[in-house]
């Protein structure tokens, strides 16, 4: 077996998620992420450098997140690629925004799921940005009788290993089912 340095360790999946905000004068933003994960019922959690995004976040105390897809790997990895302090990352895509119903913060109706997140609290010195989840937009053609079903949807994932994106695949088990035959043994 091959021993890596830790601080290459592959740890996996690792979301692909879209940052939206406004800045003070409205102007949207959005930024990718892969270091977030959900931290508590109705709580996400995300590792961040500092960017426009998290001085947009201080100021408006919002913020949303989208779930990347095969559909939206595009303008997901040039959301990744280029600053917001450069310019308009979202016009440049030609993504159409509309302001989310709850939360002061850019829905970007390109991503079929969308969370409304309000900063519980976010820490420059360790990066560390949790929101609290009040809210979530999905399009109809990604839902299963009421629920968000990822086979339709379709999320990518980042692969550290090859710098590539990954497709979540199908189901290969049941939660809460599959373990009972050694359970009950």
């Amino acid at each position: 077996m091959a021993e890596f340095d830790s601080k290459h360790a592959v740890i996996c999946p690792e979301g692909v998620f879209i940052l939206g905000t406004y800045d003070e004068n409205g102007v949207p933003n959005a930024m990718n992420a892969a270091w977030g994960q959900q931290s508590d019922y109705e709580e996400i959690t995300f590792f961040l450098a500092k960017h426009k995004t998290t001085e947009n976040l201080k100021k408006t105390g919002a913020f949303t997140v989208a779930y990347a897809t095969v559909d939206t790997l595009e303008i997901s990895d040039y959301f990744g690629m280029e600053t917001g302090a450069h310019g308009n990352k979202i016009e440049k895509a030609k993504c159409h925004v509309h302001r989310a119903p709850h939360v002061n913060a850019p829905i970007i109706e390109e991503y079929p799921v969308s969370l409304e997140c309000t900063v519980k609290s976010y820490d420059d010195a360790t990066g560390v940005l949790t929101g609290k989840i009040v809210s979530m937009q999905a399009d109809d053609a990604v839902l299963t009788d009421g629920k968000v079903d990822l086979g339709k949807l379709r999320p990518i994932m980042f692969d550290p290993s090859f710098n590539v994106y990954r497709t979540i695949g199908p189901a290969a088990g049941r939660a809460f089912h599959d373990g009972l035959k050694i359970k009950n043994s």
